[in-house]
């Protein structure tokens, strides 16, 4: 698995290893039922603090992305279903609303802002998702 970590961005790097996994489930550069590097592997590989790559790994375990097994170690979910639920929306709404205040702040027109938006979602049809 190669991970591209900018040190210098103002994105933290458990947001940005998160953020590159699930980008790779979507395209399918990450299959389902794969292994994931070790914590320490992965920490090593990216010359990270072990604790961030746990981080990371817990809160993908949480969402449903991949599974911990304490002696075979971590894996993208065999079985991965997600579904969209109130409570996804409801944080897609939130992220939106972030997101869509920085686009309109740095005077992005609705049209630059939903055709970034329809390029990305039509680009991870293309590449492997749903």
């Amino acid at each position: 698995m190669l991970l591209q970590i900018q040190f210098e961005s103002e994105i933290p790097i458990y947001q940005q290893i998160k953020n590159q996994i699930i980008r790779g489930i979507a395209t399918g550069a990450l299959q389902q039922g794969e292994d994931l590097p070790s914590v320490r592997q992965l920490a090593s590989d990216i010359g990270i603090n072990f604790h961030t790559v746990i981080k990371v790994y817990n809160q993908l375990k949480q969402e449903g992305w991949v599974i911990i097994h304490r002696k075979s170690g971590v894996m993208i979910n065999p079985d991965l279903n997600l579904t969209k639920t109130p409570e996804y929306m409801e944080l897609l709404d939130d992220l939106m609303k972030t997101t869509t205040a920085e686009a309109f702040m740095r005077g992005l027109t609705k049209e630059e802002f939903i055709n970034i938006i329809e390029k990305n979602y039509d680009n991870y049809k293309t590449q492997g998702g749903k």
